[in-house]
Formats: C-alpha cells, structure tokens, sequence
C-alpha cells in the first residue's frame, strides 16, 4: 500500500512538472493577455488619454462664387484637406452672381459672395427647393486703384465716381472730372457683371445694382488678375476691386483715397473698414452654405464649421479683415 501511494504521488508530481513547463512556453508563444497588461499599466502611470484619430471621411464639397471671396476660401479649402484627406473641396471663381446661379440650380453646397444674396436670387432658390444658411465670413473694403504714374489723382469723392462710371457718363478725358488734370482719355478696368463687387461698387456709387456705363473705355472680367494687368500697364487706367487683391498687388498699383460722408479723405485698411470711416466701400463678404447638404452630408457639415472656426486666423494670413469676435460667436451659432 505505501508503495503503491508513492507510485500515485510521483505520478502526479510528474503530471504537475509537465503543466507548468508547458504554461511558460505558452507565455513564451505570446499570450496575448499577458502582452497586453505592460502596456495597460503604462498608460495607467502616464495618465495620457487614448490618441483621437481624425475620423474617416469623403466625398467632394463644390463651392463656386465670388472671386472676392476665393483667396480666403481656397486657404480653408486647403487646410481642410491636409485633416480630411480624402474629401475633395474644388473652389470656382464664377463671380457672385455666377455662383448664386449654379447655387439655385443645386449645383453647388456653398456659394461664396462678395455681397448679400438678392431678393430675385433667393426666389430662384426657394422656386428650386433650396434652403441656404447666410454666414458672414469676413470683411473686406473695395479699393479704387490707379497706375502709378498717376500723380494727379490724390483723392475722388463719391459724386466723381459716379461721374466716371455712371451709364450716361460724357467723362472721356481726366479733364473731364477735374479741370486741373490732364486732358487724357481714361481707360477703365472693371470687374464683370456677375462679380459681388460690381453689385455694390455700382449700387453704392451710381445709386442701382448693375448700373454702369458700357462703351469703348471700360473693360469687364470676372478675372481680378485681367484687372490688374490692364491698370498697370496703362498710365490712364483707373479699377476697382477688393482690399485684399490691391494689397497682393500693390508693387505694381496705387490705392486712392475716397471722400466719406464725413467729409474726410480715407485710405481703405482693416482699421479703416472695421471702424466703418472707408464708407462707401467697406462691406461683409459672405458664404451660403446649402442647409440640405449641412445635414445629410458629414463632410458638409464638417467643412462649414471648419470654416467658420479658421476664418479670422486665416483671412489675417491671405489680407482680409477678420470679423469681431462677438459676430464671428452669433454667426457659429447659425450652425448650431
């Protein structure tokens, strides 16, 4: 009996020996429970929350609009896209009211305008089925840009702007606004009839929206660059367009001073725009965004307050005038 008892004991001591050499080589084979618990207790000790990976999107955002409005909403469009790198943004240049169009159309998500959408405009929206979240996006002024050759010109008031640009216009030569200067013809350089600044340099000057002389001195384009090029390559050129495309520009332009209802010749600047003495020409410029699009599409939605949280930091970056905080908090707040 004793040496049976033994036998059993051995047996069994045996058997003990076998389980746990085979346990360790599991552990040695990667046992995924005891791999995991280093790295459980190191991220106990270091306190450092779980890393928040950018979540996955796609899809393609089409904005088209305003020229005015570009620089600032490629700048966003491009940052966007290093974050969401799998949602395409394409920005068109069709002019406000071009945008509006295509916008109404249910073409596009968000139309980008350098002006207020207008009643008809809206209309079409609504006829079509269309509803838009208005979003101002930063504040620009229109600067009145000459050649720099031009040593004549140190201000304009607002009555010889409409006097130059108004559809009746006889203004032929510079002579014509003012005796002083010199008998030259004026070569005019304008934005085209869908741009958002036309619609307010001609409403605000010439007293209606799309008013404006149309003959063999001025020149339209919805391209601010043909702009550009014409005033300076010509001594008697004269244009307009937003603050920020002169001040991209200005190595090869002058700005002009206009006369405010004060009574006071003013430079257009942020300070300037924001304080509201550059009047006439300072102004909000906008974005719509396509309510429908805001929320049914996560990369709409996403994009819009993206927008809208980079806006000011951004418009610094590219020359526009960023919004109060106080507005930049009630226009968040329409995507709420």
């Amino acid at each position: 009996m004793f040496k049976k008892a033994v036998g059993v004991g051995l047996l069994i001591a045996a058997v003990s020996v076998t389980a746990a050499c085979g346990s360790g080589t599991s552990n040695e084979g990667g046992n995924t429970g005891a791999a995991q618990g280093p790295s459980n207790v190191q991220n106990e000790t270091t306190n450092q929350p779980p890393v928040e990976e950018t979540p996955s999107m796609s899809g393609q955002i089409e904005i088209d609009g305003s020229s005015t409005v570009f620089p600032l909403m490629e700048a966003v469009a491009e940052e966007f896209s290093k974050e969401y790198k799998d949602v395409r943004v394409p920005v068109g240049v069709s002019g406000t009211g071009g945008g509006f169009k295509r916008f109404c159309a249910g073409e596009t998500d968000i139309s980008n305008a350098s002006r207020p959408i207008k009643a008809e405009e809206a209309e079409a929206c609504e006829a079509a089925g269309v509803e838009f979240i208005e979003l101002k996006a930063t504040y620009d002024g229109i600067s009145v840009v000459l050649n720099p050759a031009n040593d004549w010109v140190d201000h304009f008031t607002v009555e010889e702007l409409n006097a130059i640009f108004k559809p009746d216009s006889t203004v032929v030569n510079w002579s014509d606004v003012r005796p002083e200067w010199p008998s030259e013809r004026i070569e005019m350089f304008v934005p085209g009839a869908d741009s958002g600044t036309f619609d307010y340099f001609t409403e605000v000057i010439n007293g209606k929206s799309q008013e404006s002389r149309n003959d063999s001195q001025i020149s339209f384009s919805e391209d601010d660059n043909v702009l550009v090029q014409g005033v300076a390559g010509s001594k008697n050129g004269i244009g307009y367009f937003g603050l920020a495309y002169y001040e991209e520009n200005q190595d090869k332009l002058r700005d002009v001073a206009i006369v405010n209802k004060e009574g006071n010749a003013v430079l257009p600047s942020e300070e300037t725009v924001m304080d509201q003495s550059y009047n006439p020409l300072g102004r909000p410029l906008f974005i719509y965004v396509k309510k429908s699009a805001y929320e049914e599409r996560p990369e709409v939605e996403t994009f819009a307050k993206y927008f809208m949280d980079n806006t000011n930091e951004l418009a610094a970056e590219v020359g526009y005038i960023p919004l109060p905080e106080d507005m930049l908090a009630e226009e968040k707040a329409k995507l709420q």
